[in-house]
C-alpha cells in the first residue's frame, strides 16, 4: 500500500465551557465521509493535514433531525462539512466510523428493528505500524 498522508478529524461540541468540549478525535487515510455515533446536538468539526493545514471544516453544526438517530453523517463538500443525521443503510456499509476514543474504523454491517427500537452494528478497525 502507497505511503500516504494522514489526515485528523477533530469534532467537538462547541456550546460547553469557554472553548467548546471535545467529542472525538481521532487520524484516518483520507475520506470524504466520516459517521459518528450517539453525536451531540452540535458540533463543530475540523479537518487537518497531518502538517496541521486545514482542509475542511464545519462550524455549530446542530442536529439535521429529532434526536434518536443513531448516526451522524458528515461529508467533506470542497472545504466545507455537511451533517447529516440518520438511520444507516445498506448504503452505509463501507463508511469510515469515528469513535468518541478517538478509533477510527469501517462499518461492515448495521441492522435495526423496523419500530427503531433496537439495532446492531460491526465495525472493523485496522491498525498497521
Amino acid at each position: 500500500m502507497p505511503n500516504q498522508q494522514l489526515e485528523l478529524w477533530d469534532v467537538w461540541y462547541p456550546f460547553a465551557a469557554a472553548t467548546g468540549v471535545a467529542f472525538a478525535r481521532g487520524r484516518c487515510d483520507p475520506t470524504n465521509v466520516m459517521c459518528l455515533h450517539a453525536a451531540p446536538d452540535a458540533i463543530t468539526v475540523e479537518i487537518r493535514s497531518d502538517d496541521g493545514q486545514l482542509l475542511a471544516q464545519g462550524k455549530d453544526l446542530k442536529r439535521t433531525a429529532s434526536e434518536g438517530l443513531p448516526m451522524t453523517k458528515l461529508t467533506r463538500v470542497g472545504n466545507q462539512i455537511v451533517r447529516q443525521d440518520q438511520w444507516p443503510s445498506e448504503r452505509s456499509i463501507g463508511e469510515t466510523v469515528l469513535l468518541p476514543g478517538g478509533e477510527v474504523g469501517i462499518l461492515k454491517a448495521w441492522w435495526h428493528a423496523s419500530d427503531h427500537s433496537e439495532w446492531r452494528w460491526q465495525v472493523e478497525f485496522y491498525n498497521h505500524r
